[in-house]
This record gives C-alpha cells, structure tokens and sequence, in this order.
C-alpha cells in the first residue's frame, strides 16, 4: 500500500526545504514566551513582560502580510533574508537591553524590530502548492504542514522557558536568533524549489482581504485562535485548581495530540465534496466539539474534551488553507496564506487575554464559555463561504 507522505518527499528538493523550514519555523513559538521568560527574571515584572511580548506579536500581525506581499513580488530569495535580519537584529538587542538594564521604551523598540519575522509556515506552503499545484497531493502536503505547526509550538515554548532557565536568561532569545539565521539561510539557498515570481504590476493592486472569501476565512481562523488560547490558559488554571500543576502538560499534549492525528488521517482520505462544503462540516465539528468542555470536572474528562476538541483543528486548517489557493490568485499567494497564519496567531493571543480576564472575575469553569462562544464564530464565518462559492473541490 502505497503512503502519501513518502510520495512527497520523490518530488526533487522536497525534504531539503522541509527540514530547513522545521528549524526556521521554530522561533515563531520561542520568542514570545521567550521575551516573558527572560523579562521575568531579569526585571522580575511580569506586567512589562507580558507588555513587550504582546508589541512583539502585535507587530508580527501588522508587519508579516507586509513581508510576504514582498515575497510575492521580489521572491523568497531576496525577502526573506533582509526581513530574518531585521528579526535577529531585534532579538540581539532585546537580549542586549535587558543584559545591560536598558531603559523600558528600548524594549519595546526592538520587540518592534523583532516583528519582522516572516511567516515561515506560508513559504514553506508557497513551496508545496508551487510543486504540486491543481494536483490532489497538495491536499496531503497541507494536512504534513498543519501537523509540523502543531510539532513547532509543542517543542518551541518548552525549549524557550527551558534554556533560560538552565542556562541564563536570554538563552531563549539568542537561541531563537540562532535558529531563524541557520534555518532562513538554508532555506533561501535551495532555489530550485523556490516559486516561480509571477507578479505583474498593473495598476493598483486590490488587498487580497478583498478577495472572496479571505475576510470570512480570516475570522474563522482568528475565532479558531481563540479556542486555543482559552485552552491554553484553562489548562494551566484548571490544572492548578485540582492541585496538580504539572498536569497542564499533559492536557495540552492531548490537544496537540488528537489535531496531529486527525491532520495525517485527513491528508490521506479522499473526499468528493466543494470545498466549501467541507469547510462547513469542519466547523460544525469544530463548534460542536467545545461543548463537552463545559462539562469537565477532573483532569482526565478535561484531557479527554480538548482531545476531542483537537481532532477538528488541523482538518479545519487544510481545508482553509485549500480554499485560500483556489481563490486567490497565484502571484499573491504567500500573502494570503500569511493572513490566516496571523489571523490564527491573533486569536490565540487574544483568547488567552480574553480567557485570563473570565477566570480572574468568573472563575475558571467560566472560562470554557469562551471557547464555546469562539466555535460558534468559527461556523458562523464558515457559512457565508459556502454560501458565495462553488469553490474547488478537494477530488479524489
């Protein structure tokens, strides 16, 4: 029997920028605890901490589909480079003010820099759909994708608290730096698998938020973001309520878990269905599939619901993911697939602020009505999608 995944890597070039793209991809989830980590312990306030990482992600949001919409038109050779550059220049001097007991504002200038990363899962995806464009294994190589975003922020924030804890408080930082200029370098220099540039400037060019149906797909990612940011933060308050602190590993692993899982099954099995469609279906399950945690009394009912809740992440992903190279054109394709990525990244963020502040007045059983009300948005954004597409089909 034949195994998809292996089909992928017969395409020449194909492992080469898989594996440079696993370590260039792993900063995204070191620096932001990375920042809090090191901030905490030097500075010993977790206020300026958290204040810092949050301008660091702020400006990855504002400032990633700026740098894919270069890539689009300049190319991954020439982008990525500068914008890794301006990153790692942000980071050595966040390591470096908070070293030498820098004044507040400078921290927050170059966690501003620091927001030039680029948006390593896009490229990594630009490359994919550039090899196997309007061919059914795309499908398979977005569900391979979904599950090494789920593999980077399992191993990348663990790695970030650990060395700065270990070693010395800007280990994190540093090592991310390290990491982006070794991964960014050997990424660009595999050119044969780079995509082709087919921008053309006529005239103005429409903002691909403009494009049906990326404004819809924008808000089901950004709802699916706040799902995991509650998650995120409930586990942690939950685990520590029980008395079992160390367990919150455990719980977000089996949401890691079930969204791995279902991501590899879903990127072999063969659908006759538009698009759209499936999107829908995803997000049913996806908002159906919060409930349960409002009924979680223990850590294991707990583990068990964001299980369950996981197996729709990934699918739900690749299937957007799916509709975003359908519909946008090819020579902004890397923007686009960029803007779902921050989207997510947004939600998460604001899901854990959102999910803090419903503990802290409401208590932490509260906090599950987050996540419930972030699925119903994620159906909700899905409906409209199906309703103004007869959009590609994912064909067996």
């Amino acid at each position: 029997m034949s195994n998809p995944y292996r089909e992928l890597f017969q395409a020449p070039g194909a492992l080469g920028f898989v594996l440079a793209g696993a370590i260039a991809r792993l900063p995204l989830p070191m620096i932001g605890i990375g920042i809090i980590t090191m901030l905490s312990e030097v500075r010993g306030a977790y206020a300026l901490a958290g204040a810092v990482a949050a301008t660091f992600a702020l400006a990855t949001a504002l400032l990633a589909p700026r740098i894919s919409r270069l890539v689009d038109r300049h190319g991954q050779g020439r982008v990525l480079p500068v914008a890794a550059g301006l990153c790692i220049a942000g980071l050595l001097g966040l390591a470096a003010c908070a070293y030498w007991n820098a004044p507040d504002w400078t921290l927050f200038a170059f966690a501003a820099l620091t927001g030039a990363l680029p948006s390593m899962p896009a490229m990594i995806r630009a490359r994919w759909t550039e090899i196997f464009r309007d061919r059914p294994q795309l499908r398979t190589a977005y569900a391979l994708e979904s599950v090494a975003d789920e593999l980077s922020f399992i191993v990348g924030p663990p790695l970030s608290v650990g060395l700065s804890v270990l070693f010395f408080p800007q280990a994190a930082p540093l090592a991310a730096a390290v990491l982006l200029a070794v991964g960014v370098t050997a990424f660009v220099l595999q050119r044969a698998t780079e995509p082709v540039l087919r921008f053309k400037q006529e005239g103005p060019q429409e903002s691909v938020l403009r494009m049906p149906p990326m404004c819809a797909l924008l808000a089901m990612m950004a709802a699916m973001g706040i799902i995991v940011g509650t998650i995120d933060v409930l586990s942690v308050a939950f685990a520590r309520q029980q008395g079992m602190p160390a367990g919150a590993s455990l719980v977000l692993s089996a949401y890691a878990l079930g969204s791995c899982v279902a991501g590899l099954v879903f990127g072999v099995l063969k659908f006759r269905m538009p698009l759209a469609r499936l999107l829908v279906v995803a997000a049913a399950v996806t908002a159906f599939t919060t409930i349960p945690l409002l009924l979680v009394n223990d850590l294991l009912s707990l583990s068990l619901g964001v299980l369950l809740a996981g197996l729709s992440f990934a699918p739900t992903m690749i299937i957007a993911m799916a509709l975003v190279e359908s519909s946008v054109p090819g020579h902004r394709l890397t923007e686009g697939l960029t803007w779902l990525v921050t989207g997510l990244g947004a939600g998460v963020a604001a899901g854990a602020a959102l999910a803090g502040w419903v503990v802290d007045h409401y208590g932490v059983s509260a906090g599950f009505w987050t996540a419930v009300g972030a699925g119903a948005i994620v159906l909700l954004a899905a409906l409209p999608v199906a309703r103004g597409a007869g959009a590609g089909r994912v064909d067996a």
